[in-house]
């Protein structure tokens, strides 16, 4: 009976053991289940979180880029207001011109083409005011033909600009040397320029940087465009450095004023008329516009829209009130003179013959027109050299 009870007591324990280890097993099991569930779910979270923070990045780049274009085209907004402003200031002076010529009649019923009639006849008027520059010396030739070339000297950097002083009774000679430089050297003559032994007679270092090559030294100031600035134009005494008088020039900056010259954006020439600017102009298709400056105050005195394009230009020079345009190719060769523009309206260039310059090195980087020599001081590819010109009345050029 003993032996009976054990052996029952054995088999109900085996039995309690194998419920509980397998009710283990599922909770085990279950677990498992969970944990996996909750892996997949974590894994699904970051992507959606990775997914999220890459549409933000982006977002935030497209913004970015939109931001970009709307600084650029505020800019470019804000430089057309300010030229649509120079525009209707012109138009303005130009419609007070008009109202002051046009024969106020208000008794009197006009007919259409009468009033037409008056209105063709003001501007006409209006054209010939333009060209009444009060002029002391004869001015009524024009250029006929370039002669030759002279190469005087070979000084300073490839670009740059050199010339006498136009005025009467001086024949000092100014060098500039590159295209941003704050020194000048003087000469006493063309003489001492070309002795290569001989050193200025003055060397003037400026308080500022000048731009470009279209610098001129006229009666003893200079006249320069400053740089680190679109369109001021600087009246400077040589003696002492410094600064008499400053204008900004309307309309000028926005272009260089020949595309063979990338950095000249201002051009400052004399002629027999005075002091002139010579600039490109967006608003008319980057052509040139010449301007009359008054040499004392450089207030400005009229302007003039030309038809002559800047591309392909290298330079130009004044003659008696006419802009003379010279042409060349990036890659060098003979220049030639192909438009012109006359402020009185007495030559054009369809009537005036293409002018070639005499053989020379690469492209002029400036050409300065001497009224009192009758000769163009040139700077080729660091050659400092001179054409000489030959004229003819306006009358003779018409003819022809």
């Amino acid at each position: 009976m003993v032996w009976l009870f054990l052996l029952s007591l054995c088999l109900t324990l085996e039995s309690v053991q194998s419920q509980g280890s397998s009710q283990d097993a599922f909770i085990i099991q279950y677990l498992e289940r969970r944990l996996v569930q909750m892996e997949e779910r974590l894994s699904l979270c970051e992507q959606n979180t990775m997914s999220a923070t890459q549409k933000t990045y982006d977002l935030s780049s497209e913004i970015r880029g939109y931001l970009s274009t709307l600084s650029i085209l505020r800019s470019e907004v804000k430089t057309q207001v300010d030229s649509v402003s120079v525009r209707v200031d012109r138009m303005e002076r130009e419609l007070e011109y008009l109202e002051d010529k046009i024969p106020t009649q208000s008794d009197i019923e006009m007919e259409e083409a009468l009033l037409q009639q008056q209105i063709k006849a003001a501007e006409l008027e209006q054209l010939k005011k333009k060209a009444e520059i009060n002029v002391e010396n004869d001015c009524s030739m024009a250029l006929s033909q370039v002669k030759s070339l002279k190469i005087v000297k070979k000084a300073g950097d490839p670009n740059g600009c050199w010339f006498k002083d136009p005025s009467e009774g001086s024949n000092k000679v100014y060098l500039f040397s590159g295209f941003r430089n704050n020194t000048i050297l003087e000469y006493k003559s063309l003489k001492s320029f070309t002795k290569t032994s001989t050193l200025p007679a003055n060397e003037v270092q400026l308080p500022f940087y000048w731009q470009g090559t279209g610098h001129v030294v006229y009666n003893g100031f200079l006249y320069c465009h400053k740089a680190d600035t679109p369109n001021e134009i600087l009246k400077v005494d040589l003696l002492n450095g410094t600064v008499l008088d400053s204008t900004l020039l309307p309309g000028a900056g926005h272009l260089p004023v020949y595309s063979l010259n990338p950095n000249t954006y201002l051009d400052m020439a004399v002629d027999e008329l005075g002091l002139w600017v010579i600039h490109a102009d967006p608003e008319y298709g980057g052509n040139l516009v010449i301007t009359k400056l008054d040499k004392v105050s450089l207030a400005v005195e009229y302007t003039w829209d030309t038809q002559c394009r800047s591309h392909d230009a290298e330079g130009a020079f004044l003659i008696c009130g006419t802009l003379y345009v010279v042409y060349s190719t990036r890659y060098g060769g003979r220049s030639t003179i192909q438009c012109l523009y006359d402020i009185h309206d007495t030559i054009h260039s369809n009537e005036s013959p293409v002018m070639f310059f005499p053989k020379r090195y690469t492209s002029h980087s400036s050409i300065h027109y001497h009224p009192g020599d009758k000769q163009l001081y040139a700077w080729d590819d660091g050659y400092q050299t001179i054409y000489k010109v030959e004229t003819r009345s306006n009358a003779q050029m018409t003819s022809k």
